[in-house]
């Protein structure tokens, strides 16, 4: 049914409501719109103790890229970072690190995180960032 019969229906049962005479034509539903395409988020990684220890520790210096810290999600600055390996990472991490772009302290400042932890960590961003 095209929109213009749709509206010409809609305005008949609206005037024949009006008149007390509903039973003449049943109110059709306007035309449904045309859905908006919505861009999806990355997906959420699966490491609740990776996230917890990021929103604690990392993300003073990640979320806003203080010292040189990739920020999370962004490929460009995490893609060299990710192709030296997750030992590489570890390392950087629980060791720190001072390169080019900036410094690593060991174990993000949280000088109490466990290995574990600041593992889970870094797979807990590079996942964001893949």
């Amino acid at each position: 049914m095209s929109l213009k019969t749709r509206t010409l229906l809609l305005i008949c049962s609206a005037v024949l409501m009006a008149c007390g005479k509903q039973e003449a034509a049943a109110p059709v539903a306007a035309p449904a719109a045309a859905p908006t395409p919505v861009a999806a988020a990355p997906a959420e990684p699966d490491n609740a103790l990776g996230k917890s220890v990021f929103g604690k520790t990392c993300a003073m210096c990640h979320a806003a890229g203080v010292a040189g810290a990739p920020k999370p999600g962004d490929k460009a600055d995490w893609g060299p970072r990710i192709a030296q390996g997750n030992d590489t990472l570890y390392k950087h991490a629980l060791e720190g690190y001072t390169g080019a772009k900036g410094m690593m302290p060991p174990r993000g400042g949280g000088t109490t995180l466990k290995d574990e932890e600041v593992k889970a960590a870094v797979d807990y961003m590079t996942a964001l960032s893949r």
